[in-house]
Order: C-alpha cells, then sequence, then structure tokens
C-alpha cells in the first residue's frame, strides 16, 4: 500500500508540474498566472455544467438547484459577505461543448465548476487543470474525476454503484445480466459489478449486455438480457425452476419468478425506455427481479409509470445518498420551494440534484475557510487543508487532505466509498438497508481494466 502511494504521489507530483509549467510559461490576458484571477472583491463566480436537451442522458436540474442555491445564499447575506454568482453551460453530451463550457469558466474567471456533470472528462479536465481550475463534486461519471489532483469528488462514482449494486445482487441473485452503455465509459462497468458479485463467493460474472444510449426502443437488447440468464422471450429456459409468489417479485401480477435471474441495466434516462421493452418481451412469463442504480432510476420514475403497479416495484437499486424521503434532505427542499421558484427541472430525488447541493455545500465551506482573496489557487487550498465537511449526514464528512485519500487504484481522489442499498417497495424508494456500505474493499479487488 505504501508503495502504491508513493507511485500514486509522483504521478500526481507529475501532473501538477507539468500542469505548473505550461502556466508559468503562457499568462494569462490579465497577466496572472492561472488559477489567481478573480472577479471583483464583492463577488465569487463558480460555474455548474450538464447536457440538457440531447437524445441521451440529460441533467437539467444540476444547474437548475444551482441557481436556486445561489438565490438562497444571497438571499441570506451571501457567503462570507461575498455574492455568489452561478454560471450555467450546457455541454450538450459531446466533447465540444464540454470544451466550450470549459473554456468559458476560464474566460469568466470562475473560481470552480462545481456539481456538474459531463461524459467527456478527458476535455474539460484538461482545459480545468491549464487553468488551475478545481472541479468540486462533479456527477463521477469519468475516470478523470478519479485521477485529477484539480478533481474534489463528494462521492464514488459509477464505480462505487456498481461494485455495490453487485454486492446487493449478490444476496439475492444466482444469474444477472447487465445492461449498459456501449461507450468507453460503459466499457468498466461489467468489471466493477462483477467484483461486488463475486463477494458471495460462488456468483459467476454477469451476462455483458452492450446498448446504444440513445435507442428508442430496447427488443433485441431485452432478448439478449433474458438469454444471458438462461430464458427466453417466453419465461423457458434449461433447469431455471420458477417459485410462485415470491415477495418484491416483479412483473406486475406474474405467475411466478424465475428463481435467481435477475437483470440490471444502466442506461441513465433510457434505462426506462429499455425496461419497457423488456416488459412487453416478457409479458406472460414468470418474473425476472430488475435492478439498476440511481440516476438510471429515482422516484419520479416510479410514480409516473404506475407506482406500486409499475414493473419497478420490488426493483433493487444501489445509490450514494439517503432516499429521497429522509428527513436529513429536509433543508435541500426547504431551498427548492422557496428559491426556485417552481422551476420544474429540479426533482429533490434526482441524485443529480442531491450532487449538486452536497458539492456547493462544501464550496460554502471552503469560501468560509478561505482568508483573503478567493481564487481558484486559494478555493483548492482551501479544499485541501480545511477540517473535514459535514454534510448533514448525507454523506460521510467529506475531506481531500493527503491522509483521506483512500487510495483505490485507478482512483486515487475517492475520499467517498460508501453507498446505499434501496429497494421499491408499494411504490417508494425505501431502504433495503439501514446506513451506508462500504465497498473500498470491493474497489481494491476489481482487475485492471487495461
Amino acid at each position: 500500500m505504501t508503495a502504491w502511494r508513493s507511485k500514486r504521489s509522483a504521478r500526481t507530483m507529475a501532473a501538477l508540474a507539468a500542469t505548473t509549467g505550461v502556466c508559468a510559461s503562457l499568462l494569462t490576458g490579465c497577466g496572472m498566472l492561472p488559477g489567481d484571477a478573480r472577479a471583483d472583491e464583492g463577488t465569487v463566480t463558480v460555474m455548474t455544467w450538464a447536457p440538457e436537451g440531447t437524445r441521451a442522458t440529460n441533467m437539467p436540474g444540476m444547474p437548475a438547484m444551482a441557481q436556486a442555491y445561489a438565490r438562497w445564499v444571497n438571499a441570506t447575506g451571501g457567503i462570507n459577505g461575498r455574492t455568489l454568482r452561478v454560471l450555467t453551460c450546457n455541454d450538450h453530451n459531446n466533447s465540444v461543448g464540454a470544451a466550450r463550457c470549459a473554456d468559458r469558466a476560464r474566460t469568466e474567471e470562475a473560481v470552480a465548476v462545481v456539481g456538474s456533470y459531463s461524459q467527456h472528462g478527458r476535455t474539460f479536465m484538461t482545459a480545468l487543470e491549464s487553468a488551475g481550475i478545481p472541479y468540486l463534486g462533479g456527477y463521477g461519471v469519468t475516470d478523470e474525476e478519479f485521477t485529477s489532483p484539480l478533481s474534489y469528488p463528494v462521492n464514488g462514482g459509477q464505480a462505487t454503484l456498481l461494485a455495490g449494486s453487485g454486492h446487493q445482487l449478490a444476496d439475492h441473485c444466482e444469474r444477472v445480466s447487465l445492461v449498459r452503455p456501449d461507450t468507453v465509459s460503459g466499457d468498466q462497468l461489467p468489471r466493477l459489478l462483477n467484483a461486488g458479485l463475486a463477494t458471495a463467493g460462488d456468483r459467476g460474472p454477469a451476462a455483458d449486455i452492450r446498448a446504444p444510449e440513445d435507442a428508442s426502443a430496447y427488443t433485441e437488447h431485452a432478448r439478449r438480457a433474458l438469454a444471458g440468464v438462461g430464458l427466453t422471450e417466453d419465461g423457458a429456459g434449461d433447469g431455471v425452476r420458477t417459485a410462485g409468489g415470491t415477495e418484491g417479485g416483479q412483473g406486475g401480477g406474474q405467475d411466478g419468478e424465475a428463481e435467481g435471474a435477475c437483470v440490471t441495466a444502466v442506461l441513465g434516462g433510457r434505462t426506462d425506455t429499455f425496461f419497457d421493452s423488456f416488459r412487453r418481451l416478457r409479458e406472460g412469463g414468470p418474473g425476472v427481479r430488475i435492478a439498476s442504480v440511481l440516476g438510471s432510476v429515482q422516484q419520479s420514475l416510479v410514480d409516473r409509470t404506475g407506482g406500486p403497479d409499475s414493473q419497478w416495484e420490488g426493483a433493487y437499486a444501489t445509490g450514494w445518498y439517503p432516499v429521497s424521503s429522509d428527513p436529513r434532505w429536509a433543508r435541500m427542499k426547504s431551498v427548492i420551494r422557496e428559491h426556485a421558484f417552481g422551476d420544474n427541472r429540479i426533482d429533490a430525488a434526482d441524485p443529480g440534484v442531491q450532487t449538486t447541493w452536497i458539492a456547493y455545500t462544501v464550496l460554502r465551506a471552503a469560501l468560509e475557510h478561505t482568508e483573503g482573496p478567493v481564487t481558484a489557487r486559494t478555493v483548492r487550498r482551501a479544499l485541501e487543508t480545511m477540517p473535514p465537511v459535514d454534510t448533514g449526514d448525507l454523506t460521510p464528512r467529506l475531506s481531500w487532505r493527503y491522509e483521506d485519500m483512500l487510495a483505490v487504484r485507478d482512483h486515487p481522489r475517492l475520499v467517498n466509498a460508501k453507498v446505499t442499498f434501496q429497494q421499491v417497495r408499494k411504490g417508494t424508494m425505501t431502504p433495503a438497508r439501514e446506513g451506508f456500505v462500504d465497498v473500498r474493499d470491493t474497489l481494491e479487488t476489481v482487475p485492471d481494466g487495461s
């Protein structure tokens, strides 16, 4: 472990040295090193970006939550007397859009990018590093969010969700199919899920079903998912038994459940489209347990598809945070109610909205810890030296001091490897297990993906 830390530290210092070398040689237009730029002394400028209006995953609630947060703190005197100015940007789910958002953060002299979502980490993180701008509380969907020395993640990203989902399903499933995006980031998901499944000792790897992120139907992928757990679309399968009336069985009145067969899909906004195709394909056959992770399924989706009568009844879900009905979300809900002005982009059960709230909670702590001028450099220094941040028990206390890094291979910036297990019961996302589940040990066993 010590040797690994040394190697990680060397890589980190090398990245910082390279960035510093570029910054030292190319001064910004205002004559200061990257990271030193500031707005007027009474205003702190930050940016939140996310894709909106695309055919794939959209996260409009994240910039909307950022704006509501700014209205709230500014209505109560700002942060240390400073007005919080929030810029928003649509990255359009492509690398060109991500680069434009990062460039705008630089030109507008943002001191941080906060509570954001983008799948194009290689593009935006390089731009932020060259400008010295920290990336605080991204959604956790890219590798760069867990490797860049300028990234400060508040959750464990897709890695913890998939490893945690494997843990959760290992207790209930003998055979699993994983339907996931046919993308570079999607290629990592099977080994993470399989590492979690392996905790049961006798669970084999999940069937890996690649699917497009923007399809309008997934009938063929649903057929392959059934085949992956040993079933055909009419429910038949070699040696597959059915058990009648099991608690939480899927299918809204199916005659039984294919014992040990589970299908999980992680397709973001298209997850329900997949399961709609899946439901039609297996209609009349034995039920198959279904599962996903928060972000691909959430309370609003269960509500609009029938609540307790939806196909989601009994489904398993893995999340980063407590369920949305937990009283620990009361302050966030109050801010939404009083300062979002009915903005229907904000759903308090959306993990993107929740991540943004937590990220801005950390930003506030960092700004309160900052003495003197607020710049990207001083914000980074605060994040790396201030006491662990209390997020109201929505996460463990968060800190990015060297001794707080978890030293998980491929995720050297990881400080929070805890997840929650949830299940849909009577149409409501409820805790399937009390408290957080730590998957750090599982992440340390994930095989190298190279």
